[in-house]
């Protein structure tokens, strides 16, 4: 594997070529190969490569965790919704769109590697005197709105009393463009204060 937060040489899983920047390690399994007597051959294989924009850098992927939202208990509320009358869409024509759609739904990807956006509202916890935490466990991390309510989380979830014990890193993730557009409309209106902009505009929103 390839590690891209440092400089994308070859991480542990790719010892003993551990450390190489990915160029040279291709080299050097080539001729690791050759010196066990197991190289066969090269040949040209014509594929599609990704070139970023500004450093005309190969880009290589990667396969990392990522922050997710469960779909499904909104999706059928909203079914629920149409179906008993409590919401109504107009034109109606559109009823059959919006139950395929929802009854179908899928959970949703929400974190982007960007450099811009709402940060992800999630915290690894540190704990004073114990090992690094891995950051690839859900269970080393705590969500909340701010710094103070992820501190409170994480001195419940791991039984802390002491505050001084714990150091939070927030994700440096950023929300997905649609989820942050759909903040924009309500948080204008004063959200999540309760102001008469919200009650006038935005009267369902709880």
């Amino acid at each position: 594997g390839i590690n891209a937060e440092y400089g994308g040489t070859i991480n542990a899983n790719g010892s003993p070529f551990q450390g190489l920047k990915r160029f040279d390690a291709r080299e050097e399994v080539i001729k690791g190969l050759k010196e066990k007597g197991l190289f066969v051959g090269k040949k040209k294989n014509p594929m599609a490569i990704g070139f970023c924009s500004r450093s005309k850098d190969v880009i290589e992927p990667i396969l990392k965790p990522q922050w997710w939202v469960r779909c499904g208990e909104m999706a059928a509320q909203s079914v629920q919704a149409v179906r008993n009358g409590e919401l109504k869409l107009i034109p109606e024509m559109w009823n059959d769109t919006w139950f395929r759609w929802l009854e179908n739904i899928r959970d949703w990807c929400i974190s982007r590697q960007l450099w811009w956006g709402h940060r992800i509202p999630a915290y690894l916890v540190r704990i004073k005197g114990q090992p690094e935490p891995d950051s690839d466990v859900e269970a080393n991390w705590v969500v909340g709105r701010n710094y103070e309510e992820a501190l409170e989380q994480a001195m419940k979830k791991f039984n802390i009393t002491d505050k001084s014990q714990l150091t939070l890193e927030q994700d440096p993730d950023v929300l997905d463009t649609w989820f942050s557009s759909g903040l924009f409309p309500f948080s204008v209106f004063g959200w999540p204060d309760k102001t008469s902009d919200m009650e006038r505009f935005f009267p369902t929103l709880r």
